[in-house]
């Protein structure tokens, strides 16, 4: 293996999706192939090794290797010139699983351990099977026809999803297993180490029958061509793959620290904007909103990172306040005075009378000149009602029909796309209203609406009294509250009065104007990092493919 110019780079395809699996994947495929380790002239050939295996299987076996043919291009590499290729039966004999003794189900006495597929669910790094939920003893496995296999025995699913799973593992004691296992008892020619390699390298998946059940049969494993190497340099092959999973291990173990002091700054960051200390804030956010970039190196990094931007925006802690601004009271007065000229006119549904709401501690270190007002003191709430089916239409016939998150686009700001029409629309959204989902699983999804359009009974219109940005943000930023307030049913569903009586804190026109910008601006920074993020990380995996590909030509 021609692994120095791969471990120089492994510190710039760290963070490459799956990079340290993919590195022991790697040890494992060459380990296979004759490419991990040197061969030694002086080892005696494969050839002679499968002659004394041959011999020690005796008469009681009807398959005999010489009777087998194997062609070379069965494999998809070349083969070294000391080894051989034969089917997989070579290994040793099968170890075949019978029905588990119901009435011995958690048995904690007897030498023998009755193992389960669940016995298996090992850590990675962890082969032999050395603790098990059931034992049996000599009485019971007579009586239960079950057979004690050795501990050259490597087991594995043989039924269901656990196939894929890729689990091979090692008897610690002997032991029976059950009939969802299968087994080879490697035979004492094999190095059974270098065996349970060979295993592991195996994807069984290819070879699995049935679709609802997918299942293993003994018959189609034992042909499968396997490469096996003189016997000394399976010895050789089973060192060299120990010192390099070890070196993944310290990597893995690094990646894993490196990762956990960013987490731990990131947090420590993130809770600074959150619970700041009014004397620094200002500085606390330029270093932390400064740094934040060369912390974040996750997805899941960045939505944290846009929930506190957005936390930070409605609690005025995002710009400074300015003593100049007319406070929020005043802008009140005059978004009431429209509200009331427009329900004179008729041209806008008359608010009944909101409860009052107990704002003590929410938001408590509230701005001075900003105010706690309704949803729907500053807006009109318009719920959809869904037109007969049977007006709906594609050809564009009627008024554009808006049911859901179907005519949505992507993002909370996206605009709606027209998919269908009705001829007999009920309920109106205006151009420019910002849309909720209020009923089903998708509650809580937003849009803007591009045109006039019909609403069905699934979305709420929030139209504005004034310029509306800061509430499509703080409605935004308040999702999951939305969503919250329509669990407990069968089919979430969200009121016309839930809405109304929503509680907004509310900021002065100017500095509502102030925090728009600026969450345009980070949330531009948080669309960069994302960006930058999946670019570094295509830009790892192709140097990660690249290096894999050149270690394994080598």
């Amino acid at each position: 293996m021609n692994a120095e110019r791969l471990l120089a780079n492994f510190g710039r395809v760290a963070d490459a999706p799956d990079a340290i699996p993919r590195l022991r994947r790697l040890i494992l495929d060459l380990a296979v192939r004759g490419k991990l380790v040197e061969q030694d002239p002086n080892d005696e050939p494969a050839g002679e090794l499968l002659k004394r295996i041959e011999q020690t299987r005796g008469e009681k076996s009807k398959r005999k290797l010489a009777n087998i043919e194997i062609k070379p291009t069965e494999t998809d590499f070349s083969l070294p010139k000391s080894w051989s290729l034969a089917p997989l039966f070579t290994l040793g004999d099968w170890a075949i699983g019978t029905g588990f003794p119901k009435r011995e189900q958690g048995r904690t006495e007897g030498p023998y351990f009755f193992l389960k597929v669940s016995d298996m669910n090992l850590p990675e790094n962890e082969k032999i099977i050395v603790t098990a939920q059931n034992r049996i003893d000599d009485e019971i496995a007579t009586r239960s026809r079950a057979k004690i296999h050795s501990i050259r025995t490597i087991i594995f699913p043989k039924i269901g999803g656990a196939i894929a799973t890729n689990k091979r593992r090692i008897l610690g004691r002997p032991s029976a297993i059950d009939n969802n296992c299968l087994g080879i008892t490697i035979n004492d020619e094999i190095n059974l180490d270098w065996a349970y390699l060979l295993l592991m390298s195996i994807d069984f998946t290819q070879y699995q029958a049935g679709t609802a059940v997918p299942a293993l049969q003994q018959g189609v494993l034992e042909q499968i061509p396997v490469a096996i190497p003189p016997l000394a340099e399976q010895h050789r092959i089973v060192a060299k793959v120990d010192e390099l999973m070890a070196l993944c291990d310290k990597l893995e173990a690094a990646q894993a620290e490196r990762e956990t002091k960013r987490e731990r700054l990131a947090a420590a960051s993130l809770a600074r904007l959150n619970e700041p200390d009014p004397e620094t804030f200002y500085d606390d956010a330029r270093f932390a909103l400064g740094a934040l970039p060369a912390l974040t190196k996750r997805p899941e990094q960045i939505t944290q990172l846009r929930r506190t931007i957005l936390n930070l925006a409605v609690r005025g802690k995002l710009v400074e306040q300015d003593p100049n601004d007319e406070p929020a009271e005043e802008l009140l007065k005059r978004i009431a005075a429209k509200k009331a000229s427009l329900v004179k006119n008729g041209k806008n549904r008359k608010t009944k009378q909101l409860p009052p709401t107990d704002i003590a501690g929410i938001l408590a270190d509230l701005p001075a000149r900003w105010a706690f007002v309704k949803l729907a003191e500053i807006s009109n709430i318009v719920m959809g009602q869904s037109p007969p089916g049977h007006t709906y239409n594609t050809h564009g016939e009627g008024v554009p029909l808006i049911n859901g998150p179907v005519e949505f686009s992507e993002g909370p700001f996206g605009e709606t796309t027209a998919n269908q029409y009705t001829t007999t629309p009920t309920n109106f959204c205006k151009r420019g209203d910002f849309l909720i989902c209020v009923r089903g699983s998708t509650t809580g999804r937003s849009n803007i609406a591009a045109f006039d359009a019909c609403i069905g009974r699934g979305v709420a219109a929030i139209q504005p009294l004034f310029d509306d940005y800061y509430i499509r943000l703080f409605l935004w930023h308040m999702r999951e509250q939305i969503i919250s307030m329509g669990r407990g049913a069968a089919f979430p569903s969200i009121t016309r009065n839930q809405l109304e009586n929503l509680p907004v804190p509310f900021p002065p026109l100017p500095e509502q104007h102030r925090i728009v910008a600026k969450v345009d601006e980070l949330m531009g920074l948080c669309d960069q990092l994302e960006a930058s993020l999946a670019n570094g990380e295509k830009t790892s995996s192709r140097l990660l493919d690249s290096l894999l590909a050149e270690a394994i030509s080598a």
